[in-house]
C-alpha cells in the first residue's frame, strides 16, 4: 500500500503460512529500525502515538503479532516463547538484521525472550511497563490489577482495547494471561545480554513500588537503566507518548534522561544501588 501523508503504510506479510499485518514508517538512512511489540490480547494500534513520535529518528515497525488485531487468527493461542519465535520470523521477512525493540506489557516478555535467544538481532531493548512475575501472582491478584488499571487508563484507549479484546476472545485471554503472570520477567531482565531501559509508571498497578524496584536494582548489571514517569499507568505508549519518546531518544543517544517540560508526566531516573 502507498504511504499516507505522514509517511506511514499498512502492509502484511506471511509468517508460517499465516498473514501478519504491520504498520511501517518511512526508512531513515543509516538508522537502526525500531520495532514496537504490543501487549496482552490487544493489537499494535495503541502503540502508534509513541511510534509516530519516533518516526523521524528511524524506520518504525508496529506489527500485530500472529492471532492479534488485523493479523490472521490461529487455531490456538501462541504462548510467549512462540510469539518470540514469530517475532524473529517477522524480522526475517522484513530483512531486518538488527533492531531496537520497544515492548509494552506482555510485549516485554516477548522481546526479552528474543534478546536471550538471538542477542545479535537486538541493538537495544526498551521495556515499557514490563508484566509478569511474582508481583502479578497469584492469578487472582493479577486480575485485580487488570481491573484497577482499566479505570486508570485514558478513556480513549477503550476505543482500541475493547474491540481487540472481544476479537481475541475470553478463552484465549484467560490462557495467555495465566501464562503471563507466571513468566519470570525479572530474572530475564536481570540477565539480559543487551543494554536495556525499563520505563515504569507511578500509577501502574502491575508494577512493584519504586522502593522495591531499587532493592531489585542491587542485582542489576550496569547496562540496565530504569526510568519512572510520574502519573502514568500501564499503557504509557498511548497515554504519555511524547514523554516516553523523549526518554527513549535520550537513552539511545547516551544523554542524561531528564523531564520534558512540554509533555504530560514527570520523568526521573531511579538510582539503582549496585551490590559491590
Amino acid at each position: 500500500m502507498a504511504a499516507d501523508a505522514t509517511g506511514w503504510s499498512e502492509k502484511s506479510l506471511e509468517v508460517d503460512g499465516h498473514r501478519v499485518a504491520y504498520r511501517v514508517s518511512t526508512p531513515v538512512d543509516g538508522a537502526t529500525p525500531i520495532v514496537h511489540v504490543h501487549g496482552f490480547a490487544i493489537s499494535g494500534a495503541y502503540l502508534m502515538p509513541t511510534a509516530r513520535r519516533l518516526a523521524g529518528r528511524a524506520m518504525n515497525v508496529v506489527p500485530d503479532l500472529p492471532g492479534y488485531g488485523r493479523s490472521e487468527r490461529r487455531d490456538f493461542t501462541l504462548g510467549i516463547p512462540a510469539l518470540a519465535v514469530a517475532l524473529v520470523e517477522i524480522l526475517d521477512a522484513l530483512e531486518l538484521e538488527r533492531v531496537v525493540l520497544v515492548g509494552n506489557s506482555m510485549g516485554c516478555p516477548v522481546t526479552l525472550e528474543l534478546a536471550h535467544a538471538a542477542p545479535e538481532r537486538v541493538d537495544r531493548l526498551v521495556l515499557v511497563s514490563p508484566a509478569g512475575g511474582v508481583h502479578n501472582q497469584p492469578f487472582r491478584r493479577a486480575l485485580k490489577q487488570l481491573a484497577v488499571d482499566g479505570v486508570r487508563e485514558s478513556p480513549r484507549m477503550a476505543r482500541i482495547a475493547v474491540p481487540d479484546y472481544l476479537r481475541f476472545g475470553p478463552v484465549n485471554a484467560f490462557n495467555l494471561f495465566s501464562e503471563l503472570t507466571r513468566f519470570p520477567s525479572l530474572d530475564r531482565l536481570l540477565h539480559t545480554p543487551v543494554p536495556a531501559l525499563a520505563v515504569i509508571g507511578s500509577r501502574d498497578p502491575f508494577m512493584a513500588p519504586p522502593y522495591r524496584v531499587r532493592e531489585v536494582g542491587r542485582l542489576a548489571p550496569d547496562h540496565i537503566t530504569v526510568a519512572l514517569i510520574e502519573g502514568a499507568a500501564h499503557a504509557i505508549n498511548f497515554s504519555h507518548p511524547g514523554e516516553l519518546a523523549h526518554v527513549i531518544e535520550s537513552w539511545l543517544d547516551g544523554v542524561e534522561i531528564a523531564d520534558d517540560p512540554d509533555e504530560p508526566g514527570f520523568t526521573r531516573v531511579l538510582q539503582l544501588p549496585r551490590d559491590p
